[in-house]
């Protein structure tokens, strides 16, 4: 259930509603379900192949109206805004998933002209896509598999190319965060190949970046930083005036900046985490509050590779103050590797207190 990527849209219609009606019923049976790389293979090949389909119109319940469109697409603003904040176990993700259900599924199945059709399969394909990341942020890694390949799916329905893109290096991120670096780069030059021309310039830094993540957690410098320096000029490029979707608007210099340090620890080049880092400071934690955390704890860790304490000590606290309101496995997991970087200095009375700490004080996902 939810892993079908049907090729007629008219069904991938059917599947998505269906999926997103039942999808409470079924989640007990899908926590034992860990993730399958595997599971992509065929949506990722069949979006390449043919990244959009023509328009649908329905004939079927109520009329689908452009309140229900504007409804759908502040759903997931303000959910993204919420995750960004609190991470993914806050309540407001539970609230999105029922947006899906109550709000979503039923308007999929509803009366509405080819145009309006491709706006409504565009909404909902970001609030799956929102739901997955939340998802994946709290672990929940099957659920968000299932939500990942709807979107993409209702993507393609739309016609939106730059939507399915942005979904795609999305499915990228969740793939390395699962162990499978080389399959996640494949899958983000995909996407950013095939936006060429179709995506604007943010979504395709976007994509660049998320392949630089992966070449980054595979060990391949120099790949990474040749993502990293294309994610850098597709920013520059940007216009004031031109296309710039509003949900990338987070994907700035110093987004790219906070994701170049943590390639720069995976490389176990500190030197150059250090100096990316600094790039990042424009970020405020009280928005951007778990990315911050995050890279706190990324540098934290980077430090430590470089048999610096003090420092590594400073940054480890900072994150932990950081992250102590954010509910995210993902995020905590980067403490994590902080206290076993510091296994060298664990009978030191502070570094034991971090390590105790650590343990403690951040907050159980929901």
């Amino acid at each position: 259930m939810g892993l079908d990527f049907a090729r007629d849209p008219v069904d991938a219609i059917r599947v998505a509603a269906t999926y997103w009606r039942t999808v409470d019923r079924t989640r007990r049976q899908l926590i034992s379900n860990g993730f399958a790389i595997a599971a992509f293979a065929t949506p990722v090949t069949r979006w390449l192949t043919k990244p959009a389909d023509a328009p649908v119109a329905h004939e079927g319940g109520r009329r689908v109206g452009r309140s229900d469109l504007a409804e759908l697409w502040k759903a997931a603003d303000e959910a993204r805004m919420w995750d960004s904040r609190f991470g993914g176990g806050n309540w407001k993700a539970s609230s999105v998933t029922e947006c899906l259900r109550l709000s979503a599924a039923p308007l999929l199945t509803g009366t509405y002209t080819e145009a309006i059709g491709r706006e409504l399969f565009a909404a909902t394909a970001e609030l799956s896509r929102v739901v997955a990341w939340s998802a994946v942020d709290t672990g929940r890694h099957d659920i968000a598999q299932r939500h990942f390949i709807q979107a993409l799916r209702l993507a393609r329905a739309a016609g939106d190319v730059e939507s399915g893109c942005y979904v795609l290096a999305t499915m990228a991120l969740q793939a390395f965060l699962r162990g499978h670096p080389q399959e996640a780069a494949d899958m983000a030059e995909g996407a950013y190949e095939r936006g060429l021309g179709h995506a604007a310039p943010r979504v395709l830094a976007f994509a660049k970046l998320a392949e630089a993540r992966a070449h980054g957690r595979a060990g391949n410098a120099r790949a990474a930083k040749a993502a990293l320096g294309r994610t850098h000029e597709l920013l520059d490029s940007i216009r004031p005036g031109s296309h710039d979707p509003e949900q990338l608007a987070y994907m700035t210099h110093a987004r790219l900046a906070t994701d170049a340090t943590e390639v720069h620890r995976d490389l176990a080049d500190p030197k150059g985490a250090f100096a990316w880092n600094e790039l990042a400071e424009p970020m405020p934690a009280d928005r951007f509050t778990r990315a911050t955390g995050i890279r706190m704890a990324v540098l934290a860790t980077s430090h430590l590779q470089a048999r610096e304490l003090e420092p590594g000590l400073t940054a480890a606290n900072t994150s932990l103050a950081i992250l102590s309101n954010v509910h995210s496995t993902r995020a905590h997991s980067y403490l994590h590797d902080v206290t076993r970087a510091l296994a060298p200095w664990k009978t030191r009375p502070e570094v034991a207190d971090l390590i105790q700490r650590t343990r403690t004080e951040l907050p159980a996902t929901a």
